[in-house]
């Protein structure tokens, strides 16, 4: 029986040790489109923060910026770039790739038909993604198809049947919601081929033309076959012909691409304004031909730079290999201990989310298109776009200025550049590569990012001009022309005066420190500005039009969704006065008042978190509610309602994300709150304690130091601090210090199943 234990122990041991931080991943984790809990993640293979997502796009248009939705059983191919977790009708889904046999489909087919098209049925029990992969069967042609990636390529093998006419084809038109508006392919040697793919707002994309998204993808595609019987599908599309995305799906478009002309064998050049290339080949039974692709935003000799300097030696094993190492060196930020293998895995699929962006844009030698159409090359930082600047700035971004600071830096140093390059001197708050999508969402979180990295000693970025491009931006945006911001079909009085009252609050800061003194008092005196729409009748915030009046007053009252609040309630974004919180529970009624309101929003809030009028976690204006009952002096509560929505909101599978992930946003709240730790102000340096979900959290600094938390006698009912030890020393306050985290230390938390009802807290 010894002997069978000693045996047992030495197993689980070698499996432990073989274990990888990767292994825990699940791409597969939100990776739908259904409702509204959707995470809209894609399952495809990814590098940390990299510029390449190779990933199945199985939806064309729609709400759905991924592409792709796990519930579909057929797929249209595999794009190299992706949007991770966003809505209004997304963008990318670029250089559309199938591997096929028999006689060849131009167009895609739909999801009820998919036999009209190219479009093959995969099957969905052998469908695979980990981190850094990603494969299925497509059951239509018989082919396996395989990828994984690094930064600036993507790497497919195909795995073939037998068959006299086996085929790769790429539609170079596709693009979620919308479509390309010019394509460039040429044959370059015996295996190669080069070209580009233009997008523009005109033909739909990111907020379906909306968001003013303009980008060309350069590409450098090498096969294992020799092209010998090859061409190109070119549909003739009369000039002025709409090309937006419902256009596109339209019976007279689609014909067009049906009578496209097949131009076989061509030598030079071929552009159009609806291209596909294909290569055809025999194949043996079970025979692999493997296709790499560099990408660039400048030019095609730059892809192919790109694919040279990171896998044109590699094989594919090899070349997985290494995205996987580089994805067990980034998830290695946070180690974890205690927990089930479950919350793991549910962790470390969060934290692999939370670097998906914001993503590498530049070349291996630091080339970048510029915001004024021109090329510019840095080696200062690293060029990034992809900035949900909405979302990103209450969770995300915070940890990244612990985990990934120069994540941070680049971040900040691009969004700067960029208002210089496009000469509009003002930092827009969602930024798709160089575009302004000004008309998503509210608020100046630009400003909030770069105050609270400039307050954490994040510095790597010029300051003068994030100052000034940061006032700039308030006057455009901001509450100093009425004190308050007017009620509009979009931007709803609520929310806009308290974000923008916040970012005020934000620049009064900055100027304070940078010894502004005239400019710390206006901003600091605008950052008062929300309580211009407090309507004492009602208690409540209440929208006003531009005379100044308070709208009429309704039958769903504050919680009324969309009524003067953008994306939430009045009562839900009344919360978000972050960098004044007793001037908020003055406002409110006092302590007592403040407490009860609070305990009446999650008194009300479903058991499934699923969308709601009270504590709506699947939407970012909430996130940092939990946390305020530390500053009220009753910080069990945060510790009993961030354990609750960690457990509750946050699972294994395709539903594992209870709203639009946002580009990390969702995944980020999830990886503090259950490390015990999340702020309630960005730009205050301090991170509200709560109950972690694990028994030990290391948070392993780029510094090289460590910083430790650990939950002594932690379990799924002692969720609840008793007493604290900082680096040995007894600590009575319920928050931590940037300073102290980043210097390295071990904060000590003994765990028990009754709340310390004490104002001190922990």
């Amino acid at each position: 029986m010894k002997r069978f234990l000693v045996l047992f122990v030495i197993i689980a041991l070698q499996a432990q040790a073989q274990t990888r931080l990767s292994d825990y991943v699940d791409p597969f984790v939100g990776a739908t489109t259904q409702g509204y809990e959707a995470g809209k993640t894609f399952p495809g293979a990814a590098s940390p923060f990299g510029l390449v997502q190779v990933s199945p796009n199985t939806i064309y248009g729609g709400d759905n910026g991924s592409g792709y939705s796990y519930e579909h059983e057929s797929v249209e191919g595999f794009a190299l770039t992706q949007m991770s977790g966003c809505g209004w009708g997304g963008d990318l889904g670029n250089f559309l790739v199938l591997p096929a046999t028999g006689e060849m489909k131009l167009v895609a087919g739909t999801l009820d038909n998919p036999d009209e098209g190219y479009r093959s049925r995969f099957n969905k029990q052998t469908e695979t993604a980990r981190a850094g992969y990603y494969s299925a069967e497509l059951t239509d042609y018989g082919v396996k198809a395989e990828m994984t990636c690094s930064p600036h390529a993507g790497f497919f093998r195909f795995t073939y049947p037998e068959n006299r006419q086996s085929r790769i084809q790429i539609d170079l038109t596709h693009r979620v919601a919308g479509t390309s508006a010019l394509q460039k392919v040429r044959r370059v040697g015996d295996n190669a081929i080069e070209g580009y793919i233009v997008c523009t707002p005109k033909e739909g994309g990111w907020g379906y033309g909306n968001g003013k998204a303009e980008y060309t993808l350069h590409f450098y595609a090498v096969f294992s076959k020799p092209l010998k019987n090859y061409g190109v599908w070119s549909a003739n599309i009369p000039d002025g012909h709409p090309r937006k995305m419902d256009d596109v799906l339209k019976d007279d478009y689609q014909q067009l691409i049906k009578d496209a002309t097949i131009i076989r064998d061509f030598q030079g050049d071929i552009e159009g304004k609806h291209l596909g290339f294909f290569t055809e080949f025999e194949t043996k039974a079970g025979e692999q031909v493997l296709m790499k692709v560099g990408v660039s935003f400048v030019s095609e000799k730059s892809a192919a730079a790109n694919l040279n300097a990171e896998i044109a030696d590699m094989d594919f094993d090899g070349a997985y290999e290494r995205n996987r190492a580089a994805w067990d060196k980034a998830l290695a930020t946070i180690t974890v201990k205690g927990g089930s293998e479950k919350q793991k895995r549910i962790f470390y699929s969060a934290l692999y989310h939370v670097m998906i962006d914001p993503r590498l844009v530049a070349d291996v030698d630091g080339k970048y298109p510029g915001g004024d159409g021109q090329i510019h090359e840095t080696s200062s930082f690293n060029k990034r776009m992809f900035f949900s600047g909405w979302d990103v700035f209450r969770s995300q971004m915070p940890l990244l200025t612990i985990i990934a600071p120069q994540i941070v830096s680049d971040m900040l140093n691009s969004l700067i550049t960029l208002a210089k390059e496009n000469g509009s001197n003002y930092l827009c708050r969602w930024v798709f590569f160089n575009s302004y999508s000004d008309e998503c969402m509210v608020g100046n979180p630009t400003i909030s990012v770069i105050y609270d990295a400039y307050a954490k000693g994040i510095r790597n970025f010029d300051i003068d001009k994030a100052y000034r491009f940061g006032v700039n931006t308030s006057k455009i945006w901001g509450n100093e022309r009425l004190g308050f911001m007017p009620d509009t079909v979009w931007r709803g009085s609520v929310s806009t005066t308290l974000e923008y009252a916040y970012t005020e609050w934000c620049m009064a800061q900055l100027a304070k420190a940078l010894g502004k003194k005239d400019d710390y008092k206006k901003y600091i005196k605008l950052s008062k500005s929300y309580r211009n729409v407090w309507n004492d009748s009602i208690k409540w915030f209440w929208p006003k039009n531009e005379k100044g009046e308070f709208l009429p007053y309704t039958k769903r009252g504050r919680l009324h969704e969309n009524y003067g609040a953008v994306e939430c309630n009045p009562f839900q974004q009344g919360w978000f006065v972050p960098h004044d919180i007793p001037g908020l529970v003055k406002l409110i009624g006092g302590k007592d008042k403040t407490l009860k309101e609070l305990d009446y929003l999650f008194a009300n809030t479903p058991a499934d978190f699923s969308w709601n009028e009270f504590y709506n976690h699947s939407n970012e204006p909430v996130h940092h509610i939990p946390f305020l009952y530390n500053r009220l002096g009753e910080p069990w509560k945060t510790q009993r309602w961030s354990r609750f929505i960690c457990d509750n909101a946050y699972k294994e599978g395709i539903h594992g994300i209870i709203g639009n992930e946002d580009l990390g946003q969702m995944s980020a709240w999830y990886v503090l709150a259950a490390s015990g730790i999340h702020p309630v102000c960005p730009g205050e340096t301090r991170f509200e304690l709560t109950s972690p979900v694990f028994d030990e959290i290391c948070f392993n600094l780029p510094s090289g130091k460590t910083f430790i938390i650990k939950a002594i006698n932690n379990s799924p009912t002692n969720i609840y601090i008793q007493s604290s030890t900082l680096n040995g020393k007894k600590y009575n306050k319920y928050y931590l210090e940037y300073g102290d985290i980043m210097k390295g230390g071990m904060l000590e938390l003994q765990m028990g199943g009754k709340p310390m009802m004490s104002a001190g807290g922990a």
